[in-house]
């Protein structure tokens, strides 16, 4: 091998940079295409990490479900306004046959 100095010259830059973007122009749409699969392979990794992370524990015993309540007066008033209905109860002998058996 060849034992050379290499010295950079900064006067030299932007004549090296110009010929970079003149090699890489050639090549803009695959490296377009690579940064947005680059993109995209991220946001996939990252969904990923994000959905597979156990809970903890006081969050798993923070969500409790409690049952949900409705006052049984409110249950018997709704009862009545159904009974006191003649079209509601139209609608609900209608909805209780079966319309495949003859």
């Amino acid at each position: 091998m060849k034992n050379t100095d290499i010295k950079i010259n900064v006067n030299d830059l932007p004549a090296l940079a110009s010929g970079f973007s003149k090699k890489a122009s050639a090549y803009r749409v695959l490296i377009f295409f690579l940064l947005v699969a680059l993109l995209y392979g991220f946001i996939v990794w990252r969904i990923n990490a994000f959905s597979n992370t156990p809970a903890s524990t006081s969050e798993e015993t923070a969500q409790t479900t409690s049952q949900p309540h409705i006052d049984p007066a409110t249950v018997a008033k709704i009862q009545s306004l159904q009974d006191n209905s003649v079209s509601v109860q139209s609608l609900f002998d209608a909805a209780r046959q079966n319309p495949f058996q003859e």
